[in-house]
């Protein structure tokens, strides 16, 4: 099994030490060619509109491609953001694939970033979360599974083979949500994906 890290900005380094700290093959992911191989993609935290204009043209095109495929994908903070299928203050999705709406940076400016333990479902009730302007889900469509909340807003979600998080699980040495996603991989490799 080989996961690939979208390595344009953000958290890259750390998802990818996360990854392979349970014991499977990580790949940066900088160009559409790095996609060839790869059974599943992070899409790590950063400045979401940096991002969305670093994955212009044929990168964009092929991450559109492969979460209309199916491929499974995990977003983290702005990663949640450009697999969201909608985002306030902006005409259509960047990347999409989860039908949820989500507002940027809705837990406030750097200075408000904050830890917290959340209780989400499938991975424990103790998870440690560190927010960082971190967007809030505002819309959940219905076939998404809200798996965690904080003060009342939804902050990670799945939708079939699309996970997000508002939070940044690779900032701590908790290794559960990035297993749920290695393991969500496994089940749709299994099924013929």
């Amino acid at each position: 099994m080989r996961v690939g890290v979208l390595a344009l900005q953000g958290a890259v380094r750390e998802h990818r030490a996360a990854i392979e700290r349970l014991s499977v093959e990580s790949r940066a992911v900088k160009s559409e060619r790095d996609l060839a191989g790869v059974d599943g993609l992070v899409f790590p935290g950063g400045e979401s509109t940096t991002m969305a204009l670093l994955a212009e043209g044929r990168l964009a095109d092929a991450l559109r491609r492969l979460s209309a495929d199916g491929l499974p994908m995990f977003g983290t903070c702005a990663g949640m953001i450009l697999l969201a299928d909608e985002v306030q203050g902006r005409v259509g999705p960047i990347v999409g694939g989860i039908n949820i709406a989500v507002a940027r940076n809705a837990s406030g400016r750097q200075v408000d970033s904050f830890e917290t333990t959340l209780d989400v479902h499938g991975v424990g009730p103790d998870v440690h979360a560190v927010f960082i302007r971190a967007p809030y889900i505002t819309r959940v469509g219905p076939d998404v599974e809200v798996l965690a909340w904080h003060n009342q807003v939804a902050v990670m979600a799945r939708q079939g083979r699309i996970l997000v998080a508002s939070f940044h699980p690779e900032l701590t040495a908790d290794l559960r949500v990035h297993r749920l996603f290695v393991d969500m991989i496994r089940g749709s490799c299994g099924k013929g994906a």
